[in-house]
């Protein structure tokens, strides 16, 4: 079942991060093959665009292979490797084979003289965002288009410290409400600036319920204990507004995600993209709750 960080769980536009049992580390349910699938035809059709690698980041995605091996053991699960890996030539990169065996996203954070930066990531589904822009780029300018995330805020201070000092595994979670269901759902810095400036309409004439999808990352970090980076995995979850009108307890969670978006300011929707449409979500949200 998807997580409701919306609920009010979890806060947006805060770090909100919680200690994280490794045995809860990888999460897998029902939509795994049609993930998996979803995967491979990226890797097939855009390889550039989902997955990035510093020359010097082998060793330190040999430990994550390593990492999801020995935890999709445990567990009982298989591995879902195929021919997809010859998209890569004879020494295919492990952190792709990593990726083939659980519906995370996987990203390597590496400390340099600039802060922490994004080294390797394989990142079939972006919620709102592109490998390829943040590819070699610091926190500070990653969390640039994010309201109170940038640098010199104290969010982005705290995050820097939070990287350097991290010794136990954390989870946080987002949420996003975006049109249509597809899991690969970039979007470029100008595109995030031309979205906010136009505040246009997101959700076409069908129902919200069904034009609405609810898009959930469950992101864990932790230290890779040989090369001192950091992992940082992304898993989604994405199910259409009308969903919640199945769940026993929307009486409460949908008042809940209601007030959320109605605690949003101008900026945050703008980010979010849903300057337009927030009324029509909260007014859909009452619905499902009365339902």
């Amino acid at each position: 079942m998807q997580p409701t960080p919306f609920d009010g769980t979890s806060q947006p536009f805060t770090i909100g991060l919680k200690p994280l049992d490794l045995a809860q580390w990888l999460d897998r349910d029902a939509t795994f093959d049609a993930q998996l699938a979803e995967k491979r035809r990226l890797y097939r059709e855009l390889p550039d665009e989902v997955f990035v690698e510093e020359a010097d980041t082998r060793a330190a995605q040999t430990e994550v292979l390593d990492l999801i091996r020995t935890a999709t053991a445990e567990r009982g699960e298989d591995s879902a490797n195929d021919a997809t890996l010859a998209l890569f030539g004879a020494d295919p990169p492990p952190l792709v084979a990593a990726s083939l065996r659980v519906q995370e996203d996987l990203i390597i954070m590496r400390r340099g003289d600039n802060g922490w930066r994004l080294a390797a990531g394989s990142l079939c589904f972006p919620s709102s965002w592109t490998l390829t822009e943040k590819f070699g780029r610091p926190l500070q300018d990653i969390h640039a288009p994010v309201p109170g995330f940038g640098a010199g805020t104290r969010n982005h201070e705290l995050i820097e410290r939070m990287f350097d000092r991290l010794h136990q595994p954390v989870l946080r979670y987002n949420w996003s409400v975006q049109a249509g269901d597809a899991l690969y759902h970039p979007l470029s810095n100008d595109g995030r600036n031309e979205r906010a400036n136009a505040r246009a309409v997101r959700f076409g004439d069908r129902e919200i319920n069904a034009s609405a999808f609810i898009r959930v990352e469950r992101q864990t970090l932790r230290k890779l204990p040989g090369s001192g980076d950091v992992l940082f995995t992304i898993r989604i979850y994405l199910d259409p507004l009308g969903w919640l009108g199945q769940s026993p307890d929307r009486a409460t969670i949908a008042p809940a995600f209601a007030a959320q978006l109605m605690a949003l300011d101008e900026a945050q929707l703008d980010y979010k993209g849903l300057t337009a449409d927030r009324d029509r979500l909260v007014a859909a949200l009452v619905g499902i709750s009365q339902s």
